[in-house]
């Protein structure tokens, strides 16, 4: 029965870590060698060509049918210098990975000779079958028509043998299928609504950037363990497995110098990333036992969306190579920290300023403090929509689990900064100022610079945090589209800012001075918002009380925080955005309830086939080798007292793993029967709360009694790698 966990070990034992003696490249001699970037279209287009692509990118123009024959000429030519043989358009479809078809250059030329050849029509738009992609009911499968096309602002690269060109994914209807096309609107929408707002301050800005810096999580296990391990294979979490005696307990992994094995496995990848023109930029150790990080340098939201796609498929790809598996999953092992993937997020100008950084003036400031606010009242007004943006079956496990951002979104500023807002909210009269309050006004704003230099800390328990230059949202999941996330906090924040601009105007247009108007709206969004701000411990109950004083969103279940997609302030905030239209916000919400439905599903069936296939065996066999063991003592001992003395312990622990034993059989046949009533429910909504409520509770309820076996059972019958294997086998 346990042969095959000894065999993972037995083979990882025998493993050799060879690392890389391979003289060093500077980085800079092979960045982004793998990417048709500006450089090289420069080298490779007609001046023509290269200006009209530059100006699709900067300005948002089309690119005419005549100069994207010029331009897929010179995308090819350099591509297949680079030994490309084939091209795909690569895509973000709602399954929260990426997909591809690939397609060879290759075809008939004159006389039946061939050659290679691309156009600009299939740079441009391609029609890939859409039929088994999520959909949310906009169309049917047996209609598979869908298209691909190009996104401009996000550079082709290669992998392997193929040209990989970003594009949007839509239906035959124009709806969008994929995660890019209502990013790219959403971006679209903070860049004019910021623009806007930045005329008050400057009028050289035209154009206002969201800008993503990603911090990716992910555990490392040994690919013979993983293989081991039919629940991690199937699911990338452990379904069942006591924990080990250490853990994460002595905070000793944390920071702590990188095993051989696994930094072999990080250079790798870091190689390969540069080549494809991904700045990451640091790595470490991270709190659990074979947990790491790896975040790259700030870059517009697009393509550093792009970019993080692209690293958790490359690093699946490498890690192969050094024998290691990567958990991506939010909570793959119970008991330790779990996975996230902070984004952190902030918005600049084309003119180069930080608009969430103080600058070094009251008129820099007064900009700093305006989007600083509306930031913080965009959040407050759409906390549901947001949450429900990073809810998943899988990050559900992660958020408010003592170790991660609560389900309950709020911001923390720090106390200083929060002292600030405060006195701005109860001093700034709502009558013109006099020159005396303007003066101490200015000069209160003209600290900020100081106030921030200390208060720049961060709160681990925010999953909204400023730190000095950016919000960090920390509670997007380390196996999430960051997409998800920055289509509603970029829609939600352009919303407001476009709300503000119209009652700052209305304001003017009634005589009050342009700062004063600023400063009366602004403190009217203070107080508007201070529900939501919060400096102190996220994980206590104490928190969750005063939350629930406070009116705010704390939903810790996917299904019902899904609905927050549906609710008519969702609709007008993405249509009157141009985001989604209504049919794409059910769409979505249908797809994320379907994705939740068949993931737990599956842990179902994964788990109640390891119960009742390997555990229950194993229990059986060990319980009997006990029952001839005191068969053994009763034909020695008769039933003399002796005998019920030495044999009244074994007795006792038949009787424990009888009870668990049949625990588990009682409680997988339930779950069965549960799922099967689930999977009867036709309505989606009805059918993910009947598998919240009535399937996944025996999840947990079955892993108790295993967990309760494997501390009992031999453990050299144990069928499946330990936590003490799995976390610690490098």
């Amino acid at each position: 029965m346990a042969k095959l966990r000894f065999s993972a070990l037995e083979e990882l034992l025998n493993r050799e870590t060879k690392p890389s003696k391979e003289p060093r490249i500077p980085t800079s001699e092979y960045f982004g060698e793998l990417v048709f970037d500006r450089p090289k279209m420069k080298k490779y287009l007609s001046k023509e060509a290269f200006d009209h692509v530059i100006e699709a990118i900067e300005k948002g123009t089309r690119i005419d049918r005549r100069m994207a024959d010029q331009i897929a000429l010179g995308m090819k030519a350099w591509a297949m210098e680079k030994g490309a043989t084939h091209y795909t358009h690569w895509f973000h479809p709602l399954t929260d990975g990426t997909a591809e078809k690939h397609d060879a250059f290759l075809t008939f030329g004159e006389f039946g000779s061939m050659v290679e050849s691309f156009s600009g029509s299939l740079l441009v738009q391609q029609e890939p079958d859409a039929s088994s992609f999520p959909s949310g009911g906009i169309r049917n499968t047996f209609e598979a028509r869908g298209y691909t096309a190009w996104d401009v602002s996000s550079p082709a690269f290669i992998v392997g043998s193929t040209l990989c060109i970003p594009t949007i994914f839509v239906s035959y209807t124009g709806h969008a299928l994929d995660y890019k096309f209502p990013l790219l609107k959403a971006l679209n929408a903070v860049d004019k609504a910021a623009t806007a707002v930045c005329q008050y301050f400057d009028k050289n800005v035209t154009r206002v950037i969201s800008n993503l810096g990603w911090e990716q999580e992910y555990f490392l296990v040994d690919e013979a363990l993983f293989n081991a391990r039919p629940d991690l294979v199937l699911t990338g979490r452990t379904l069942m497995g006591h924990s080990s005696a250490k853990d994460q307990q002595l905070d000793d992994h944390y920071f702590g110098s990188i095993p051989e094995r696994v930094i072999a496995f990080m250079e790798d990848f870091e190689k390969e990333a540069y080549r494809l023109g991904v700045p990451v930029k640091t790595r470490h150790n991270e709190v659990a036992p074979n947990q790491f990080e790896v975040a790259p340098i700030f870059e517009e939201a697009n393509l550093a969306n792009d970019h993080n796609q692209m690293v958790m498929d490359l690093m699946k790809r490498v890690a192969r190579r050094h024998k290691f598996r990567v958990l991506f999953h939010e909570k793959p092992f119970k008991g330790i920290n779990g996975s996230g993937k902070h984004s952190n997020w902030s918005l600049s100008t084309n003119t180069g300023v930080n608009l969430l950084s103080p600058g070094k003036n009251p008129k820099t400031n007064l900009q700093f403090l305006t989007f600083l606010v509306n930031v913080l009242k965009a959040v407050y007004d759409n906390q549901d929509i947001l949450l429900a943006s990073i809810m998943t079956a899988s990050n559900s496990h992660r958020l408010g689990a003592n170790e991660a951002p609560p389900s309950i979104l709020s911001v923390f500023l720090g106390s200083q900064i929060s002292a600030m807002l405060d006195d701005l909210e109860t001093r700034v009269p709502d009558k013109k100022m006099t020159p005396d309050e303007k003066t101490a006004l200015k000069l209160d704003i003209g600290k900020i610079p100081e106030i921030l230099l200390d208060n720049t800390d961060r709160n681990r328990t925010s999953p909204f945090a400023f730190t000095g230059n950016r919000f960090e949202y920390r509670a997007v999941g380390s196996s999430a589209n960051c997409a998800s996330a920055l289509i509603v906090l970029n829609t939600a924040v352009a919303n407001q800012l476009k709300v503000f601009k119209k009652e700052v105007d209305a304001l003017i247009e009634k005589g009050v001075k342009k700062d004063e108007a600023i400063f009366q709206i602004i403190k009217e969004y203070i107080k508007a918002s201070k529900k939501i701000r919060f400096d102190g411990d996220g994980y206590s109950q104490e928190w969750v009380e005063e939350a629930r004083r406070r009116g705010l969103v704390n939903v810790s279940n996917v299904p019902d925080a899904l609905k927050a997609y549906t609710t008519d302030k969702a609709k007008k905030l993405f249509t009157e955005n141009g985001v989604f239209t209504e049919v794409e916000l059910e769409a979505r919400t249908e797809v994320e309830l379907e994705k939740f439905v068949k993931k737990i599903q599956i842990e179902a069936r994964v788990l109640g086939d390891l119960a009742l296939n390997h555990i229950v065996p194993t229990g059986v066999r060990y319980m009997n080798t006990l029952i001839d063991n005191v068969q053994g003592l009763k034909d020695v001992f008769g039933e003399k007292d002796d005998f019920h003395e030495l044999a009244a312990d074994r007795i006792d622990l038949i009787k424990k793993i009888s009870y668990h034993i049949q625990n588990i059989k009682n409680k997988t046949h339930d779950m069965v029967e549960a799922r099967k009533v689930a999977n009867k429910i036709e309505d989606m909504k009805e059918k993910a709360e009947a598998y919240d409520q009535k399937v996944r509770p025996y999840l947990d309820d079955i892993r108790y009694h295993i967990d309760k076996l494997e501390l009992t059972v031999d453990n050299s019958i144990w069928p499946l790698p330990k936590y003490r294997e799995l976390l610690f086998a490098r």
